[in-house]
């Protein structure tokens, strides 16, 4: 849905298409002990009509200006996960030529009065911001800055901007390795988290926001005193699962089973308050199709849906450097 699914808001438009928790998409930034190496995987999680999907690799040697002569825009080069008929990821996982991997989850936004920014003068769509920001932006902060320009407000995404120019194996981590980029309408937040990334290890993202302001001006705080933790970015179940397995990862088949993890019916974080007690949705790869139709549940995004993760992407350090993934189609 992508844009889409917030302009149908703004448009107020009858039998809407939005689930209130609707999760879309498991990523995860991993650095190996003694940064032996940086792994990058992102899980689609969408509606099941959405699994037909293609691997593509684009090479479009566009200038940065008219005269002859000007230089080669630095992200000449991308491979990426897409569908037919897209000229973009929409999922968006994306190895560039310029060195940088962007992959996104969205957050989206429960603040409807922040929809009154969504205007058509003066933006661009979200899938247009990421293929410019994508082909022009040299470092995680370019990047960050392109993508802000006439911010639509729309496919309201925590975006992370990893660059593998930063990463030496078994070296520190350079500053600018990492950088994470909030949208909500009007309103955008982005900044270098490489600290974090070399005090714990890995940064995670499942739907939530990190910056606080994005969380709280999201409406996610109102939720969160709703309906509970799973709202929230440091108790809900995604955070909680990541936490507890991060650490076991060593490589790449670890990172496999983590990205594809869901034992929704045996782990205790996957539990809610719910009949039957637990929700497939309470995973790193949901699979929403196997919460019974009958069951109850405290808001949609847990129930029965034909909704969970429809594939599972990944890339190291070894693997970047010929612009090359590993993927899994399929829940």
């Amino acid at each position: 849905m992508g844009d889409l699914e917030d302009l149908e808001v703004v448009l107020k438009k009858n039998n809407l298409k939005k689930v209130l928790g609707s999760g879309s998409c498991s990523g995860l930034v991993k650095v190996l002990p003694n940064n032996e190496n940086l792994y990058v995987a992102q899980d689609t999680w969408s509606g099941y009509n959405s699994m037909l999907r293609i691997l593509k690799k684009y090479i479009f040697s566009f200038h940065t200006a008219m005269n002859e002569g000007s230089p080669v825009i630095p992200g000449h080069t991308s491979t990426f996960s897409s569908q037919p008929g897209l000229i973009f990821s929409q999922d968006d996982f994306y190895l560039i030529s310029s060195g940088l991997v962007a992959i996104e989850t969205t957050i989206g936004n429960s603040n409807t009065s922040l929809y009154d920014f969504v205007t058509p003068e003066g933006t661009i769509l979200e899938w247009q911001r990421n293929i410019i920001a994508n082909r022009l932006a040299k470092d995680g902060r370019q990047w960050a800055n392109l993508f802000e320009i006439m911010n639509s407000g729309t496919y309201n995404n925590q975006w992370m901007i990893v660059d593998y120019k930063k990463f030496m194996p078994g070296k520190p981590l350079q500053d600018g390795l990492l950088w994470v980029l909030e949208q909500l309408p009007g309103y955008t937040h982005s900044e270098d988290v490489t600290k974090l990334l070399r005090d714990q290890g890995y940064f995670p993202s499942y739907n939530v926001a990190y910056f606080p302001d994005v969380f709280n001006l999201s409406g996610a705080q109102i939720n969160a005193q709703k309906y509970g933790d799973w709202f929230t970015y440091d108790r809900c179940p995604r955070a909680l699962i990541f936490r507890r397995d991060q650490g076991k990862v060593s490589d790449v088949p670890s990172m496999i089973k983590l990205m594809r993890y869901n034992d929704y019916t045996n782990d205790p974080l996957s539990r809610c308050n719910c009949t039957p007690p637990y929700s497939a949705e309470n995973a790193i790869s949901a699979r929403c199709d196997l919460n019974p139709i009958n069951g109850t549940y405290p808001f949609a995004a847990l129930g029965h849906r034909q909704h969970g993760g429809t594939d599972m992407k990944l890339t190291t350090f070894d693997l970047f450097q010929n612009m090359e993934f590993v993927a899994f189609g399929g829940p």
